[in-house]
């Protein structure tokens, strides 16, 4: 029996051997949700429980088996996949781990494991009146929160709820050794030492595998307004708002902009949407307002745009929920557009709001000048400053020389803009593989050197997720 064979054995007295995949089985999970990257392990394992993940991690270790941990397998820079270069590793799946272990309304918190679909958070506090708001996109139906947590997704609410990072109260991991560290608090105050959840979240899977988790839960609205509206430009977006914020406050819970190469793409590519103006704009933005309380959002809106000035050049408002989703299609489907147009050079950053235009403005013209005719789409979170900036070129044909022969250009002339406009070049994605070597360009001698120490220290052997992050 050959080595790698006695090891599959022993994983499956753990898990039981249908939880093991090899062969062409594990195939799809060695594969990235974009099709860029794709890699191969010695198998897929399939834990059922918090235990399982710790007796096969120990056997990792004692192996030297590097281990990768993997949910929907949906990141966007190729953390969940393992690496195409010969490395003795096996993909840890907790799709199975989709339990929701406890929900408490009065202290507004959820404890849930790594595998839960975000889309299933949804629909668990429905019968407590009360909501998770990690708003994803097209990836929703998909992703699991343990993916979510260790990228410190954001999505469409952050503006007023915050980053997965703001949402957790405490995690469940399993450290590299196999040991089970038991984080989970439900408290919103413990100052009690070092907080040491902020060190997975984020992380990607290097430092451990997070397996269960607390989250905050919120009010549901009673109350909610949806707005389109067409501006002049990015710069008039940014200011109206500071202005809506002014006038409204924290019943923001969205702002997103949306481009003209963005609608287009989604008109060809996804059914059963449409211009919401009967004439074409380059620039939309979708907003909304909700509360607690019953009260006319719509109309609080309307005072707002009504003393904003020049910048608006026509708006509609729905309280209707179907309504509004038509709307929020337009946003929510441009990533699945992109993906069925073809490939691009893509780009996931953030800037101070104050200052998005500037990236936009800046970005598109060093872009242009050095590569006419591209294609930039432009859209994402406005309220947070994250822009997701992609480009390529409307033929197909040429689009796949131009990434062969000026992606590494492309990146670095946006990350320039970035670095100078104090941003930063991952704003929700994460590193993955696909900004592993570029983020070392953007942060300090110090800043590397502090992660690499921690990376030491909690995994020695390097057997997390090798090749990510750092």
């Amino acid at each position: 029996m050959t080595t790698d064979a006695k090891f599959l054995e022993a994983i499956a007295a753990i898990i039981g051997g249908d939880a093991v995949l090899t062969g062409e089985a594990a195939n799809p999970h060695f594969k990235d949700w974009r099709g860029r990257y794709a890699g191969e392990a010695v198998a897929v394992v399939f834990p059922s429980d918090t235990e399982q993940v710790s007796e096969v991690v120990k056997l990792c270790a004692a192996n030297k088996v590097a281990i990768v941990p993997q949910g929907g397998n949906t990141s966007l820079c190729g953390a969940s996949v393992p690496l195409s270069k010969d490395l003795k590793q096996i993909v840890i799946n907790l799709s199975r781990m989709n339990r929701i272990r406890a929900l408490d309304a009065v202290n507004y918190t959820m404890t849930v494991e790594a595998g839960c679909k975000l889309a299933s958070l949804y629909e668990a506090p429905e019968q407590a009146d009360r909501i998770f708001p990690l708003g994803l996109t097209a990836i929703a139906p998909h992703c699991e929160i343990g993916g979510n947590l260790s990228t410190n997704a954001g999505g469409l609410n952050v503006l007023r709820y915050g980053t997965a990072r703001d949402l957790v109260l405490g995690l469940e991991v399993v450290l590299p050794d196999g040991r089970i560290w038991n984080g989970l608090r439900s408290l919103r105050k413990d100052n009690s030492g070092y907080d040491l959840k902020h060190l997975f979240i984020g992380a990607e899977g290097t430092l451990g595998i997070i397996t269960a988790a607390v989250v905050k839960l919120f009010p549901r609205p009673k109350s909610v307004a949806t707005a389109c509206i067409a501006v002049r430009d990015p710069a008039a977006a940014v200011a109206l708002l500071a202005h809506l914020r002014s006038k409204c406050g924290d019943k923001i819970s969205g702002f997103e902009i949306v481009s003209r190469s963005c609608l287009d793409l989604v008109f060809r590519h996804i059914s059963d949407t449409q211009e919401p103006f009967a004439k074409q704009y380059d620039w939309i933005v979708i907003t909304q307002l909700a509360d607690v309380l019953p009260m006319p959002l719509d109309t609080a809106m309307r005072d707002a745009f009504g003393t904003f000035g020049e910048g608006i050049l026509e708006y509609d408002i729905t309280t209707d929920k179907d309504h509004a989703e038509r709307w929020w299609r337009l946003r929510k489907n441009i990533a699945e557009a992109q993906k069925t147009e073809g490939i691009s050079i893509k780009h996931d950053i953030s800037v101070p709001i104050s200052r998005a235009a500037e990236f936009i403005m800046l970005a598109n013209a060093a872009l242009r000048s050095a590569f006419p005719g591209i294609r930039i789409v432009a859209f994402g979170h406005l309220g947070d400053g994250n822009i997701h900036y992609n480009a390529s070129m409307p033929d197909a044909a040429e689009n796949k020389t131009f990434i062969e022969q000026h992606e590494p250009a492309v990146h670095r002339m946006v990350y320039e803009v970035v670095a100078r406009l104090d941003g930063s070049i991952s704003a929700e994605h994460g590193l993955g593989q696909l900004k592993r070597d570029e983020i070392t360009h953007y942060k300090s001698p110090l800043e590397l050197e502090m992660m690499r120490n921690i990376k030491r220290t909690l995994d020695p052997h390097g057997l997390m997720n090798p090749g990510k992050v750092i």
